[in-house]
């Protein structure tokens, strides 16, 4: 039976749908189905499309896409990624950049949400490949359908339909599209993964009862995010990027929480993609035990102190000691802080970590960010000249926001 797919994806986006959205399209049956499901669902629509220049007919292929989007009378634009001069992990350095890409390209457009292809073979090439990588019960519960990264939310609407599927409803709709060579290149994990999950197919083992196990092992990894969540409500403290809970507290925690607290905690002051290797974490919590004496140490880009009988997690001051953004027309987005100036400022200046310019009054509060917090949160410099420093009370009119937003909220009420 063909999916309604713009019914499918108007009930993933609800209850709180947005009016406008933005949606990624490489030119792929997935991403070109949910172009085609977006706007007969009556959704105003953006199109975007990365041009990653991997492959000679990239440009072609994000041209059809530009003439696709013109006959629907959708707004389109190509961006541009030189993925021929990327080092190391080009898959993964191609999923970063269209992130960076497009969440710049959403925020320039005033668009919250973007919209992302991901199937349900997506949902199971993924979990076969965090099996392969010995993951816990949080990387097993599926791929997110909503997140938010970058001041953007995405969404992925379309994990319970399966490729094949969508692509049957795109031929009902006459619409074709471009199929990528590389996705047949078993240089690639995911596509060794794909083969393999097809092998597996006659022993029962699919696409879709992977999804429906998933979704089981999602079931239970909200049950312990709500045990958690209700701790984190009585004895979590968010202040200016920092967090921190009471000692003596956390080691009454289930190990399995202790685990989950820390390693979500890394994630979202870091602003990382991946948590940080099993082995590291748990290292990391062999030494946060009852006995422990005060101690700092430093993981994921962060920075973990245990004093006075609290525990405190804060940005690593080296991991954004070079990081300078300039603020253009106004704003400016440093280490997921959203820096805004005051009307008719901002030329010429830069945002980078507050440092040594702290002043002496300032981390006081008991209630606010202690002072290793504030010397890694945004300032704006002019020059070498201190302008505004808005978590340590110099705001002289500017504003920052962090944009990973309440970190209960995130990580335990998705």
């Amino acid at each position: 039976m063909t999916p309604d797919l713009p019914k499918i994806l108007a009930d993933a986006l609800a209850p709180d749908a947005p009016r406008r959205v933005g949606v990624a399209v490489s030119g792929g049956g997935d991403s070109t189905a949910l172009l085609l499901a977006a706007v007969q669902a009556g959704f105003g629509v953006q199109a975007v499309t990365v041009d990653h220049h991997l492959r000679p007919e990239s440009r072609a292929e994000a041209e059809g896409v530009a003439a696709l989007c013109a006959r629907l009378g959708v707004a389109h634009d190509i961006l541009d990624w030189d993925g021929a001069s990327a080092t190391g992990n080009v898959y993964d350095a191609g999923r970063r950049a269209r992130f960076a890409l497009i969440g710049a390209w959403a925020r320039a457009e005033g668009l919250g949400d973007v919209l992302l292809g991901h199937t349900a073979d997506d949902e199971a090439e993924t979990f076969l490949m965090r099996v392969a990588r010995s993951s816990g019960l949080e990387g097993l519960s599926g791929m997110r359908p909503r997140f938010e990264e970058a001041g953007v939310t995405w969404h992925r609407p379309l994990l319970s339909v399966g490729r094949a599927a969508l692509r049957d409803w795109l031929r009902g709709q006459g619409a074709g599209w471009f199929d990528d060579p590389s996705n047949e290149d078993t240089a690639h994990a995911r596509v060794r993964v794909r083969h393999a999950l097809a092998a597996l197919s006659p022993t029962g083992v699919t696409a879709e009862t992977i999804s429906r196990t998933v979704a089981h092992l999602a079931e239970a990894n909200r049950a312990l995010d709500a045990i958690l969540a209700r701790w984190c409500d009585v004895h979590l403290r968010e202040a200016g990027g920092e967090i921190s809970v009471p000692f003596a507290g956390f080691c009454t925690l289930d190990p399995e929480l202790r685990r989950r607290l820390i390693g979500r905690a890394l994630n979202w002051i870091a602003g990382a993609d991946y948590p940080p290797r099993a082995a590291k974490l748990e290292a990391l919590l062999a030494r946060l035990n009852p006995d422990a004496a005060p101690l700092r140490a430093t993981l994921h880009g962060c920075r973990v102190a245990l004093s006075r009988g609290r525990l405190s997690l804060t940005r690593e001051a080296a991991a954004i000691a070079a990081l300078r953004v300039p603020v253009t027309a106004g704003t400016a987005l440093w280490d997921g802080w959203a820096v805004r100036a005051p009307e008719g400022a901002g030329d010429g200046c830069h945002v980078a970590a507050l440092g040594t310019a702290l002043p002496k009054e300032a981390g006081r509060d008991p209630a606010g960010p202690g002072r290793a917090a504030l010397r890694v949160s945004p300032a704006i410099w002019r020059g070498e000249t201190l302008i505004s420093a808005p978590l340590a009370g110099l705001s002289a009119g500017w504003t920052v926001r962090n944009c990973r937003g309440s970190f209960i909220l995130r990580e335990f009420r998705r």
